[in-house]
């Protein structure tokens, strides 16, 4: 009996030393925010989770996540433990596409720790994003265009994938078409030539027969289809016979201009005519009107009158000529007074 009170003395005293700090790490607990928004995100299966930061004054906050699968309801560790940051890589093992994975994460800050939150059950084959392919090259033809592209992840045993190819005409139309290739090396037919073309290109993972994610469509891009070879035998028949019309058009003309050489001199050229003075001089040289011109100076000009008479009426003339002259030089001598 004395062994028995003693033994609840002594419980009674432990719980008397522990109690304060169970109810302060419980109330810590409490008062410790946990992460909010957590999510996994995933690109071409490489896969992590996320969260919000917890902010609190008292220091940095550091967390820690595990996670479990759908075979075993069991929570192991990750490889972030007390990390700082707030996001968590899977590990390799854990990049199976058809495990279903939960994850959770809790805030640490000292003794003090949060509420752990669970993230929604996560399946990559399902809720992974698939990018665009990468096109790594383009050969142009004439009607066609032969497209080379890479996958954006490296395909595992099983996989299928298709590659819905999206083309149009770069005008003012936009109408697409679409055709669906299974192989990274396809041809896009039925071009018309010396046009340009826009095509972009998208994934299909097929998960099950009528199951399938579509992925992101690539940024697109433009080509333009070459001449065909009978277009340019054709043109090079055109230049040939257009330059042989101008050969033979330009023998013609040199010939006409050989052969009617007079007559084109005569038309381009006018036949010289001599002044009236020179021709009435020609036929009078004693008339002193000349001689009134030759004795003219720069200082003191003089002014022509010149009258051209022939046959029977050129005595008559004469006088006339001479009364005008007179009367002309009359009135520029008024002029100079």
């Amino acid at each position: 009996m004395p062994c028995r009170a003693l033994c609840l003395f002594l419980l009674l005293l432990l719980l008397l030393l522990l109690g304060p700090a169970w109810a302060t790490a419980a109330a810590s607990s409490i008062h410790l925010p946990a992460p909010q928004s957590v999510m996994v995100y995933s690109y071409n299966f490489r896969s992590s989770l996320r969260w919000s930061p917890v902010k609190v004054d008292r220091g940095p906050v550091l967390y820690t996540v595990h996670f479990k699968t759908g075979a075993f309801n069991q929570w192991d560790e990750m490889n972030c433990t007390h990390i700082t940051q707030t996001e968590c890589n899977f590990p390799q093992f854990l990049n199976e596409r058809r495990w279903t994975i939960i994850l959770r994460v809790r805030a640490e800050l000292g003794q003090m720790v949060s509420d752990w939150v669970e993230s929604d059950p996560f399946v990559a084959e399902r809720n992974t994003t698939i990018g665009p392919p990468k096109v790594n090259s383009v050969i142009v033809s004439s009607d066609s265009l032969l497209v080379s592209v890479i996958p954006p992840f490296g395909s595992e045993l099983g996989d299928f994938l298709q590659y819905r190819v999206s083309y149009w005409e770069n005008s003012t139309s936009t109408t697409e078409k679409e055709t669906k290739m299974s192989n990274t090396l396809f041809k896009i037919m039925n071009l018309k030539e010396l046009t340009l073309y826009c095509f972009k290109v998208q994934v299909e993972f097929m998960i099950e027969q009528d199951v399938q994610i579509r992925g992101l469509q690539s940024v697109p891009e433009c080509y333009r289809t070459t001449v065909s070879e009978a277009t340019r035998a054709g043109y090079i028949i055109l230049i040939f016979l257009l330059t042989l019309f101008l050969v033979i058009l330009v023998i013609v003309g040199l010939f006409l201009m050989w052969r009617y050489h007079n007559t084109i001199k005569y038309w381009s050229q006018p036949p010289f005519k001599i002044p009236s003075h020179f021709e009435e001089y020609l036929k009078d040289p004693s008339m002193p009107v000349l001689e009134a011109l030759e004795n003219c100076t720069e200082e003191d000009p003089c002014d022509s009158l010149s009258v051209v008479c022939n046959g029977e009426k050129s005595q008559e003339c004469d006088s006339t000529a001479e009364g005008k002259a007179r009367s002309h030089s009359s009135s520029s001598e008024s002029e100079l007074t």
